[in-house]
């Protein structure tokens, strides 16, 4: 029998704290919770195998929720080069198209006052010269808001559309009045070229009548000037053409009237006065300013 002294020596027992032990057990039960969590939250995916650790069970969930969720494209770029080639489109559509309307252009109008030119219809358009009163331009027939479009030098321009007319104007003042007709020394300025121009132009009315004891007569500034018929309407036309140079503000002629601050709406017609002189049909009547 050994001799207690020569026992080996055994070595002393360590003592495991109960916070390590407790460790470990508390991971493996996040971990069956998390792996429990997922599973409830994804009802979809089946349950791992019988017998497979819990482990398993979460790296599958994983897997398969990893599979099925959708992938974000960014379409941003194809976007871009999508309304890139639109804008591309609609300008050379819009330039074909404007080519095309100025080919096709066979109506005249005339420029009734000098009109500004314009290189579109915007408003900001850039302003790229003027057309002088009296003027022939093809329109296309193409207008926008205020603005038409007319061919100018074989070149699409844009111009305020009241003051196009479809009618040619007796246009050119001059000449000498020969048939002896005057106006009384006390009529404006602007009487006087009236009646210098539409006597020049049409020598055989002898008729002017000027002051009255009423209204725009009285105070020199109209005059009536005695025509009928088809005739009165050539002399209407003249004056209207004219307007600018004779220093017209309106034109009655035929129970119609035409002035310069509606001129886009042309001869508008006149309510019934009761008489042929009264309706204007024996004279055409001349306010100036």
């Amino acid at each position: 029998m050994a001799s207690p002294r020569h026992r080996l020596p055994t070595a002393p027992r360590r003592k495991i704290s109960a916070a390590k032990v407790a460790a470990p057990i508390a991971s493996l039960a996040t971990l069956a919770t998390v792996g429990a969590g997922v599973l409830l939250a994804n009802p979809g995916v089946a349950p791992a195998p019988s017998g497979a650790s819990i482990f398993e069970a979460i790296a599958a969930t994983a897997t398969v929720d990893s599979t099925e969720r959708p992938q974000q494209v960014s379409r941003s770029a194809t976007r871009d080069q999508d309304l890139v080639g639109s804008a591309t489109y609609s300008r050379k559509a819009g330039q074909a198209d404007t080519k095309q309307a100025v080919r096709r252009a066979d109506e005249k109008r005339w420029t009734t006052e000098a009109l500004n030119l314009w290189e579109s219809a915007l408003p900001d358009a850039a302003k790229l010269g003027e057309i002088a009163a009296g003027k022939t331009v093809l329109v296309t027939g193409r207008v926008s808001g205020e603005r038409a479009e007319v061919v100018v030098d074989g070149e699409p321009r844009w111009v305020t559309a009241k003051y196009l007319s479809d009618e040619k104007p007796l246009a050119g003042i001059g000449g000498v009045c020969s048939n002896g007709t005057t106006v009384p020394a006390g009529v404006s300025g602007n009487i006087k070229k009236v009646h210098e121009a539409v006597c020049a132009r049409f020598p055989d009315i002898g008729t002017y009548g000027t002051f009255r004891g009423d209204g725009e007569h009285a105070q020199g500034i109209a005059v009536d000037i005695m025509v009928s018929g088809a005739r009165g309407w050539e002399v209407a036309e003249y004056v209207r053409a004219n307007y600018a140079a004779l220093g017209v503000s309106y034109v009655i002629y035929s129970q119609k009237i035409w002035s310069v601050e509606r001129s886009g709406e042309g001869w508008r017609a006149m309510s019934n006065r009761g008489s042929t002189t009264a309706n204007h049909y024996d004279h055409v009547h001349v306010t100036t300013y």
